[in-house]
């Protein structure tokens, strides 16, 4: 293994030291305590002797030269930014990754032929904004006024400014043209490695996501003196169109195509909300996510169909049908999989090509550079939450597969990347 095991894992645990207090493990993006994790991680990369900056979007990058000026950079990379309550390796193990990739060609006296950024991306996960990716956004394009200009709910100050308050320049935006390749190692927030006993994951594509809020207007009314056959419930409406579309997207994971298609609606608001009164609002948000475009729109055009047909059948309005997001899936790059792949091989540890179901920086970089990822196994596919874990080795090994397949890109590209080409 290239990766040293335990230098990894400390400087893993310690970073997660560093949390809100009473809601282990958190750093939400933009906070006190995000702008602490930061501080230790610029330390640690000013002691590994890299060169460290914040850029327009607010990402913290860590600069190590290659020797080869003509070369496009290798960015290495994830997130220190937690959910409310989320663990310690969501994000965070991608970034310390880049941490022990170059404290290893350190100590083995390695130097590249390209330049290296170790990159803590802004705001991956959803911030009190509305949005995520924000810094792999900034660099590739998709961080637009609108986004920019949305207020905080609670405070009022915009994104814009957010990101100011931390150092970015978002006045000064720019699509980077110099990255040569974009690896990120993650833990897998599933549990399909597990089950499999594989070591690695190689994903070959990321999910797009698509996300719908819909709000059903009825009547409401007394729970125990309106007859069955004339209430106008809301509620009903949207527990119709929420199992229907389930079971719909069901069918189409059954149906033998191989794409990867998952619904869900995670969010349900009932008004008046009172056990004794008929639903007379209820507003629903779904999400739908695949690795394949067309059984996102088959998906969208299903839960239109499938809302309007509830909203019939229980005499309500579908009052609104509201696209909240929409990103599309990207293929990871073919040449990057592939010296992933040969670095397991080379490690002799068990791997498996495989789609990822979450949304991750690395999707934003692939519209600007080839980019690839590397999954290492969650314990009962447990994430998002403090009960989130890999285990030391576990995380070693994917960290020297990464190692290892950075060390192959660097011997096996030529030539910097051209502007000519599109991602």
């Amino acid at each position: 293994m290239k990766a040293n095991e335990s230098r990894y894992w400390d400087m893993l645990m310690e970073l997660g030291t560093i949390t809100d207090p009473g809601q282990p493990y958190t750093r939400r993006s933009f906070s006190e305590r995000f702008l602490e994790g930061r501080q230790w991680l610029t330390e640690k990369m000013q002691a590994l002797g890299l060169r460290v900056h914040i850029d327009a979007a607010g990402n913290l990058i860590g600069r190590r030269e290659g020797t080869d000026p003509t070369l496009g950079t290798i960015a290495i990379g994830s997130h220190s930014d937690t959910v409310p309550g989320g663990g310690r390796f969501d994000g965070v193990a991608g970034v310390v990754a880049g941490l022990e990739c170059v404290a290893s060609w350190n100590e083995r006296d390695i130097q590249l032929r390209h330049p290296v950024e170790i990159i803590d991306f802004l705001a991956e996960e959803p911030s009190e904004w509305g949005n995520s990716c924000t810094g792999s956004r900034g660099v590739s394009g998709f961080l637009d006024d609108g986004l920019l200009n949305t207020p905080h709910p609670k405070t009022g100050e915009t994104l814009a400014q957010a990101i100011r308050r931390i150092g970015g320049d978002p006045d000064h935006l720019s699509v980077r043209k110099d990255i040569a390749a974009c690896f990120e190692i993650h833990i897998e927030q599933g549990s399909v490695l597990e089950h499999e006993s594989l070591d690695i994951g190689v994903v070959n594509a990321i999910v797009g996501i698509v996300r719908v809020k819909l709000v059903f207007k009825g009547q409401s009314a007394h729970a125990g003196t309106t007859p069955m056959h004339i209430r106008r419930d809301a509620l009903a409406a949207a527990a119709q169109t929420t199992c229907e579309i389930r079971r719909q997207v069901q069918r189409m994971a059954e149906d033998g195509s191989g794409h990867y298609v998952v619904a869900t609606c995670g969010q349900f608001n009932v008004r008046p909300n009172a056990s004794n009164v008929v639903p007379g609002l209820a507003e629903i948000t779904i999400e739908m996510r695949s690795d394949h475009r067309p059984c996102m729109e088959r998906m969208y055009t299903l839960l239109h169909e499938i809302a309007r047909q509830a909203a019939r059948d229980m005499r309500v309005e579908l009052e609104q049908f509201e696209m909240l997001t929409d990103t599309h899936p990207v293929l990871c790059d073919a040449v990057l999989m592939t010296h992933i792949e040969e670095a397991a091989k080379s490690l002799e540890l068990p791997y498996r090509v495989m789609p990822s179901g979450a949304g991750h920086d690395a999707a934003f970089m692939s519209y600007v550079a080839p980019s690839a990822m590397i999954f290492v196994p969650s314990k009962e596919g447990k994430s998002h939450c403090a009960e989130e874990w890999t285990s030391e080795k576990e995380m070693a090994q994917g960290v020297s597969v990464l190692i290892e397949a950075v060390e192959r890109f660097d011997v096996n590209h030529l030539a910097q990347i051209s502007d000519s080409l599109s991602y």
